[in-house]
């Protein structure tokens, strides 16, 4: 269950900009992020994993931006054996480290964060089940783990606007599933569709949507009511989105 999933639900407030540039709110926040992308360079999982277990915090909704993400990361760390439950209580090590494929040095941190990691993959020998202007209807079901298709957008007709290729599919990667590449598209949603009376006039919502999202629009098949598939649950002022 995607608990970050708050799209589309009432109860959680306005979103409260904040000042370009304005990075921390707290002198720990930076080691978090150190800590994370640290860890994250080892190999010891990938990002969708990374995402998925922050996602899936049953507390997300209180938490705000970087106790989700020391929340993620002591979870992966625990599921590992990378730090055991002793250590994570005591805030030090107390058992001998498990050995790691990779470490990221401090003075190539500017390089690996410029140089990034692409998603994209060459075209297997599936063509694209989708071109431009082709109307879809979204999957309804929810599914039993992380997944990146918002429940507002599911069971509900839109139109393919680009075509982006093969992309790593990050509901299995994040399984542990292996990439499983498969073909990426930008769907643009009619606001009336998805929020119905209320959307203001001519809004339109672009989701991008891996193909094991998608099927053809069948005539006359009614959109799905709204099924969020995470409590109303208040969110806490300041709480990530």
């Amino acid at each position: 269950m995607t608990w970050a999933d708050l799209g589309g639900q009432p109860g959680h407030g306005s979103v409260q900009p904040e000042a370009e540039g304005e990075l921390w709110h707290a002198a720990w926040e930076p080691r978090a992020l150190a800590l994370t992308l640290a860890m994250g360079a080892t190999g010891a999982w990938n990002i969708d994993q990374s995402r998925a277990a922050r996602e899936t915090l049953p507390d997300y909704p209180a938490l705000d931006y970087y106790r989700i993400w020391i929340a993620g990361l002591q979870r992966l760390l625990a599921e590992r054996g990378l730090a055991m439950p002793d250590e994570l209580a005591a805030g030090h090590l107390l058992h001998p480290p498990l050995p790691v494929k990779r470490v990221l040095a401090a003075a190539d941190v500017p390089a690996a964060l410029a140089r990034g990691s692409s998603t994209g993959r060459p075209a297997g020998t599936a063509a694209a089940r989708f071109q431009p202007g082709d109307a879809v209807r979204t999957h309804a079901d929810i599914p039993d783990h992380h997944t990146r298709l918002p429940a507002y957008a599911r069971g509900k007709r839109g139109v393919v606007a680009r075509v982006h290729g093969a992309h790593v599919f990050a509901d299995a990667h994040a399984q542990g599933q292996g990439e499983q590449a498969q073909t990426l598209y930008t769907v643009v949603f009619d606001g009336h569709t998805l929020w119905g009376a209320d959307a203001a006039p001519g809004l339109t919502v672009s989701i991008d949507a891996w193909e094991a999202y998608l099927d053809p629009d069948l005539p006359d098949t009614p959109d799905t009511p709204d099924t969020p598939d995470t409590p109303d649950t208040p969110a806490t002022p300041g709480a990530a989105p």
